[in-house]
């Protein structure tokens, strides 16, 4: 028995494993990327997650998949303006200058929130039994609602507005009470449901 043919035999043996081993992992690289190979290294599958997830849905998909399409969807009441109104009532007789007064009042709410003018509702009593610091001399009160829009900015727009319509019929500005109110959407009914939907 040498020593030196041992050695030689070991060494043989060893580079056969080693050239083994090297095949088998070019294969591994070359073929598991095609599905053809099982239990592939970790780094090696990892990449043909990739490439799968990296797929683009077409147009037509993403048309049909719920997750893909907007919420909420245009036209639904959660996206609409909302409604600014106002409640005016004042012991002074108007006649036939209530409707102008009306119409002059919803214009300027339209201006003073930025809401179209399509949902602004504007009621407005005259001659009604009033008093204002135990008086009965020409006053009025008035309350606005909105779903948001209010502001000081804003409501101090409209209170000037509605001064300026009642000034001609005797009512000063510190005879007026408008108190302003941001109601949420679910407390606004509107189209038989209400502005959340």
């Amino acid at each position: 028995f040498s020593i030196d043919a041992f050695h030689s035999s070991f060494i043989i043996k060893m580079m056969r494993s080693a050239a083994t081993c090297t095949l088998l992992l070019i294969i591994a690289v070359i073929v598991a990327p095609l599905g053809l190979v099982h239990g592939a290294p970790a780094f090696i599958s990892s990449t043909r997650s990739t490439k799968v997830t990296g797929v683009k849905m077409s147009s037509d998909a993403n048309k049909n998949n719920p997750c893909q399409q907007q919420w909420p969807p245009a036209g639904h009441p959660s996206t609409l303006p909302g409604d600014p109104s106002l409640i005016l009532t004042t012991n002074v007789d108007l006649g036939d200058k209530k409707m102008d007064i009306m119409k002059a009042c919803s214009k300027a709410i339209s201006a003073a929130t930025g809401k179209p003018e399509s949902y602004i509702a504007v009621a407005v009593t005259d001659n009604a039994s009033m008093i204002f610091g135990g008086s009965d001399a020409p006053l009025a009160l008035g309350c606005m609602y909105s779903i948001g829009a209010i502001a000081m900015e804003s409501n101090g727009k409209v209170q000037a507005s509605v001064t300026e319509q009642l000034a001609p019929f005797g009512v000063t500005g510190d005879r007026i009470y408008i108190n302003f109110f941001d109601v949420p959407r679910a407390n606004v009914g509107w189209n038989g449901a209400t502005f959340a939907g």
